[in-house]
């Protein structure tokens, strides 16, 4: 591989470094997220699961309309607007953590992430061509696995060592890193007022348009069954560990080895998913995802300690390990081919309009997860500061059925495999 095969730049490394930060920062606070809702700020399991999925919906719906807005101003602008939000909006998260505050300053959290995506998206996508735009996107794809565990890995100590909430204060000092850089030497050639920009008006029309073909918002939904799953790494995971192992416990670390696993094995399984339909790829994924939360289930089967491959550890740890990785599998299959079944779905002509709303199935998979965690939690994982005079053995029994939560991810990956079946079976028959 010659050096020119790395020339994309600097403006295009800048952009990769200043979403390392921001990637770190997003998933520092957002693994803590339940936690500090319910633990710092005083919200009940209930409470936390809908302000976290309405924060965490914004962050996926809000790009397609930020990412109009950046084009009419420019990226530059766009990313100084981003970064001062998100510092601000961190350091607030942490400094006034009150019920009505923390919703102000988690909106603007997802104000701020909703224009970083699309810009340094469109910065590698301006700065690579031809055969280079692969290598850049990969490397936009390692950088954004690479920020996700660095800041994951992180918040574990700062949780441990200083408190939940200095969580915020650390992930605004990277927001605030990322900001002097920008200012610095992020210069993109593109600026204000191109002639391609996109309007707000066109933004709506067009997912009018696209939400109107009812085979394509069932497929978005459908499909958001599965996110909604995945996202019980920050939803569910965070409170169950810790209140069934202990507050040492590390979901932060569990929750890695989703991206560790779909990093080692996303080329290989693409490649052999290559190979079947999309359909049966998408099948597989949830399949998978049946297998992922009824491992996560059977740590009730165990008492005591477990020792795996010489590894002796709790058996809730071993089983949410193994789960989260069927899990990471699970993605490799779904991933690839979810775009290339969605598209179509498309009358010719209009795919690029299509795929251009295709991720709204993360934006209900979001309210899925967050909304349902919080109840589930509260029926069979409740808050122990409910009880403050209850009984180490009573406050035990209250969580015996708390495994009964992962019946519910798994019937309702069952039912998704089930509907994107007959889905697929009456749209070949109408074709």
């Amino acid at each position: 591989m010659t050096a020119k095969s790395w020339n994309f730049g600097k403006t295009f490394w800048i952009a990769n470094g200043v979403e390392l930060f921001e990637r770190a920062a997003y998933y520092g606070t957002f693994i803590a997220l339940v936690l500090f809702l319910t633990n710092i700020v005083g919200y009940t399991d209930i409470e936390a699961g809908w302000v976290g999925g309405v924060f965490t919906a914004l962050i996926y719906f809000l790009p397609l309309f930020t990412g109009a807005v950046s084009d009419k101003i420019g990226f530059r602008a766009a990313l100084i607007i981003a970064f001062a939000c998100l510092t601000a909006g961190y350091f607030g998260l942490g400094f006034f953590p009150t019920k009505v505050s923390v919703v102000l300053f988690l909106m603007l959290i997802a104000l701020g992430g909703s224009f970083v995506k699309p810009v340094i998206t469109g910065t590698v996508a301006k700065s690579s061509s031809g055969d280079m735009r692969a290598r850049a996107y990969s490397l936009f794809y390692m950088t954004v696995n690479i920020g996700s565990f660095t800041g994951k890995s992180i918040a574990k100590p700062l949780r441990t060592n200083l408190g939940i909430e200095y969580i915020p204060y650390y992930s605004s000092l990277l927001a605030v890193i990322a900001l002097v850089l920008v200012i610095l030497f992020y210069f993109p050639r593109t600026e204000a007022g191109s002639q391609a920009a996109r309007k707000i008006g066109d933004v709506l029309r067009g997912m009018g348009v696209a939400l109107k073909n009812y085979r394509f918002t069932a497929l978005i939904i459908i499909t958001g069954a599965f996110w909604a799953i995945q996202h019980q790494l920050y939803a569910t995971l965070p409170k169950y560990v810790i209140r069934l192992v202990g507050k040492d416990a590390s979901p932060e670390w569990y929750a890695n080895v989703n991206p560790l696993v779909v990093v080692a094995f996303v080329v290989p399984v693409t490649a052999l998913a290559k190979s079947i339909k999309p359909i049966s790829s998408i099948a597989i994924s949830f399949a998978l995802l049946i297998v992922s939360s009824f491992t996560m289930s059977m740590s009730s089967l165990f008492s005591g300690s477990v020792n795996f491959l010489g590894w002796t550890t709790h058996p809730i740890t071993l089983m949410m390990v193994i789960g989260i990785a069927i899990q990471g599998f699970a993605e490799c299959f779904l991933s690839p081919r979810y775009l290339e079944y969605a598209s179509k779905e498309a009358p010719p002509g209009e795919e690029g309009l299509y795929m251009g709303y295709a991720h709204l199935n993360t934006t209900v998979a979001s309210i899925l997860a967050f909304v349902s965690s919080g109840y589930l939690l509260d029926k069979y994982c409740p808050d122990p500061a409910k009880f403050p005079d209850l009984a180490a053995d009573k406050l035990a029994a209250l969580y015996t059925h708390a495994h009964y939560i992962w019946y519910y991810y798994s019937a309702l990956a069952m039912a998704a495999l089930a509907m994107m079946l007959v889905f697929d079976r009456m749209t070949r028959k109408r074709e």
